[in-house]
């Protein structure tokens, strides 16, 4: 029998590979990270993150005009707390001048157009370094989410565009979209961490914020990674609560729970790939062990083909740069 359909015809070359792609990766996908600090003149790498780094306000500046002149035009901003304002009630993450306010004023003063997201957590502001309020060795939830209802508002009102809940406390989402609807902040959007699973992919960003927990692990609130169908159940939950956008945490072990989702929502689908997965390609690459740009690419189209429109990632400026 003649062979009539030779697959390998459309993948000849690479102008009929590019014609025929299925996926593609542009600036627009992306969503930077960005650690803040106290301080002038300051830009500290990150030692287990190498190449990535903490920014002081006045040099945060100029990343962000770096980032915009290369397309990127969203950042997911994360400040690191002096030890000297932390407590077991989030009152620093409430100043209307602390370092996430100041953060955000000075993005949109430096690039007006920049999509600014902040993280809504309290784990960087808490003594005990959990993502909520600790009683008896508890965190508690209700109690949790007033004060991420209230600290979004300070966002909004700092000029936020979205506010990105990390906690995974029941109820935040509808309890900060009430807040900012009261307080007339219809148009600031939420992107729900929703399926965020325990994970030990997170420790080189523990670093970079020095907000490990403090006794302890974070699994009675954060999703069981041998779970999948209760991340579905998550998302729904936190959309009919008015999330806009919903996230799932970490990346490339939890690709088929984005495709799961993707499969079932009608709202943009994020995926966050974690701290470490940066650092794993890192280490790997400087051993020589693998072909970094090769291996960073093939990632990220992993993870866009799983279903995600949003990437949340530490490789952004490298690939676009090297895209071109």
């Amino acid at each position: 029998m003649q062979q009539l359909r030779r697959n390998r015809r459309l993948r000849t070359n690479d102008a009929i590979r590019s014609l025929v792609r299925e996926h593609t990766i542009t600036p627009h996908d992306f969503l930077v990270p960005l650690f803040v600090i106290e301080g002038k003149n300051s830009k500290e790498e990150i030692l287990s993150m190498p190449g990535y780094y903490r920014y002081s306000l006045d040099m945060i500046s100029s990343e962000v005009k770096e980032l915009w002149s290369l397309g990127l035009k969203s950042v997911l901003v994360f400040v690191k707390v002096p030890d000297d304002l932390k407590d077991n009630k989030g009152t620093e993450a409430l100043n209307p001048e602390g370092l996430m306010q100041r953060a955000i004023k000075t993005i949109k003063e430096a690039v007006p157009e920049m999509l600014v997201m902040t993280d809504v957590a309290l784990d960087p502001y808490s003594s005990y370094g959990h993502d909520g309020i600790v009683e008896d060795g508890y965190i508690v939830n209700d109690q949790t989410c007033k004060v991420l209802a209230e600290m979004s508002l300070s966002h909004a009102q700092a000029g936020a565009d979205f506010v990105a809940p990390s906690d995974m406390m029941d109820g935040r989402i509808l309890a900060i979209r009430e807040v900012l609807e009261k307080e007339n902040f219809k148009n600031t959007g939420i992107m729900s961490y929703s399926a965020k699973y325990a994970s030990a992919f997170y420790g080189p960003f523990r670093d970079a914020l020095d907000s490990a927990p403090g006794f302890g692990d974070k699994k009675t609130y954060q999703m069981d990674f041998a779970n999948r169908d209760e991340a579905i159940k998550e998302t729904i939950m936190d959309i009919e609560e008015g999330a806009d956008i919903v996230m799932v945490k970490p990346g490339l072990c939890y690709l088929d729970v984005v495709r799961d989702i993707s499969d079932v929502v009608d709202v943009p689908v994020a995926v966050y790939q974690v701290s470490g997965e940066y650092a794993m390609l890192k280490a790997a690459a400087e051993k020589g062990w693998l072909d970094h740009d090769a291996v960073m690419l093939e990632q990220i189209m992993a993870i866009k083909r799983a279903g995600a429109q949003i990437i949340a990632s530490y490789f952004a400026k490298d690939v676009v740069k090297l895209l071109g």
